[in-house]
């Protein structure tokens, strides 16, 4: 799909992922179910999953912003302005072309033209470009957006004045932080080309100021210095100047010559020649290489755009090609010691269902004895197309790494490669034992939760906690959206 549509369907991926009682209307299960036949009828049968999602989500975009004006202005906030790029380029042309500082008696130092800081800042970025797989490798990657997604989440909250839009805030943090995350190549891209494109029409247009100013006024070439003799600006200028002159035929002068060419006892000499000798150097080390570097980034940017790069392993994403084909989603459940009760039961269907959609098959496996992680046969295996795997364990149980923790390690070796594991831990058992009305409970909630974090840290996963026998479950929704993705970042 291209750049507007991967936009709109991760708009829309926010707003899906967001319980809907707590959606305020915008987006309901109602409006879900309208999209994928909305776009299924569009598109057709046949069509393929990028189509079919690409068309979803331009529809259930549309719906949203009709339906909140912020997420309308977040959108419109987010999306590029071609014409960014246009006024940078405009405003380096014009400053090369009136920041051309020769000074009131048209004298050009030959030490210090004004093309000689371009040239040298632009090596240092050639060198920095040369570094960067370097730095790269060192964990600093230099298209690292970390300030500007920052900047963008905290944005999405700006401006927002209705308790609704407050109530909505999140979900729109959310959306522009995951937006800034999945763009931040093409971004990155972008302003390179940006960058590359300016840097040569600022020398472009100093070249310009140059030569248009020399068609009116006489410029006068010398040089001075405090360290340098005639011999050392001689050296400086040849390995400065000495591949234009070798082009063009210009000879610097010798020692001697550039003796006589000294300010302030001498007038100096006409500049026109040191003129084309930076001319020739500046088209070389700079026009040329920024602008192939700015094509280069030119034709990357077109591709990203045309076809933008979300994961295709995403359990969202999945999700809706499944939506699509009509497959189910298969959710394989394994308890350890721990028989989750028929009420319990529909809780996690119920989840399930918020999270995978209509299409989604959930298996319970035996419960295992506490102590028999160690027997657990070949059988226990899941399917390789197991949308998401769950270890289900009770609150009330004290977590224990020897058992729970190895629990776990065995079952990650039983599962087919890709699929995503998350923790899943029953609080309904605990509620009921330590229900009180002083408040203890919740405090014995907390630190049981603590303690099931730390052990779990170990593993490199975050559980979700859960009553599975309660009515709701939008914060165990909310949580488990977040394990999946991070399940698929892992992988």
């Amino acid at each position: 799909m291209n750049e507007s549509d991967a936009r709109d369907a991760l708009l829309v991926k926010a707003y899906e992922a967001t319980p809907s009682e707590r959606a305020d209307g915008v987006w309901t299960e109602e409006d879900r179910e309208w999209a994928s036949r909305a776009a299924l009828e569009v598109e057709g049968e046949r069509a393929g999953d990028d189509a079919f999602i690409a068309r979803r989500a331009r529809l259930a975009a549309e719906r949203i912003c009709s339906r909140d004006r912020a997420a309308a202005r977040v959108r419109r906030l987010l999306t590029w302005r071609a014409w960014v790029g246009r006024a940078a380029a405009v405003a380096a042309l014009s400053l090369g072309i009136l920041g051309d500082a020769i000074g009131p008696a048209q004298r050009i130092n030959v030490l210090a033209a004004p093309l000689i800081a371009v040239i040298v800042w632009n090596l240092a970025v050639y060198v920095a470009i040369a570094l960067r797989p370097i730095l790269r490798l060192r964990g600093r990657d230099t298209r690292g957006l970390g300030p500007m997604t920052a900047w963008l989440a905290r944005a999405a909250h700006a401006g927002m004045t209705t308790e609704r839009e407050e109530r909505l805030a999140p979900v729109l943090a959310a959306f522009a932080r995951s937006w800034m995350q999945s763009s931040a190549r093409l971004t990155a891209t972008r302003v390179a080309r940006v960058l590359h494109t300016c840097a040569a029409l600022l020398a472009a247009g100093t070249l310009c100021g140059m030569y248009v100013r020399g068609l009116v006024l006489e410029y006068r070439a010398g040089w001075e210095s405090t360290f340098l003799d005639g011999a050392g600006v001689r050296a400086v200028l040849t390995v400065l100047l000495g591949p234009a002159s070798a082009i063009t035929g210009i000879t610097i002068p010798d020692a001697a010559g550039l003796e006589a060419i000294r300010f302030p006892g001498s007038e100096g000499e006409v500049a026109g020649p040191w003129i084309h000798l930076y001319a020739v150097t500046t088209a070389m080390l700079v026009l040329l290489p920024r602008t192939l570097l700015a094509l280069a980034h030119w034709f990357d940017e077109r591709r990203l755009a045309k076809k933008f790069p979300l994961p295709a392993d995403d359990p969202y994403f999945r999700s809706l090609a499944r939506a699509h084909t009509g497959a189910k989603a298969t959710v394989w459940i394994a308890p350890y010691s721990y028989h989750p009760t028929a009420r319990a039961v529909l809780g996690l269907n119920e989840l399930m269902t918020r999270v995978f959609g209509a299409h989604v098959e959930v298996g319970i496996a035996p419960a295992i004895a506490f102590g028999g992680e160690d027997d657990i046969v070949s059988s226990w295996t899941p399917p390789a197309d197991t949308a998401c795997a769950a270890a289900l364990f009770s609150l009330a149980a004290t977590p224990e790494p020897e058992n729970h923790g190895a629990f776990i390690d065995a079952l990650v070796n039983r599962l087919a490669r890709g699929t995503p594991l998350v923790v899943l831990v029953d609080e309904s058992a605990f509620v009921a034992r330590f229900a009180q009305s002083n408040g203890s409970d919740a405090r014995r909630r907390t630190e049981r939760r603590e303690a099931w974090k730390r052990m779990l840290a170990v593993q490199g996963l975050e559980p979700v906690f859960v009553d599975l026998e309660a009515r709701t479950h939008g914060d165990a929704q909310t949580a488990l959206n977040a394990a999946l993705e991070r399940a698929a970042t892992q992988r």
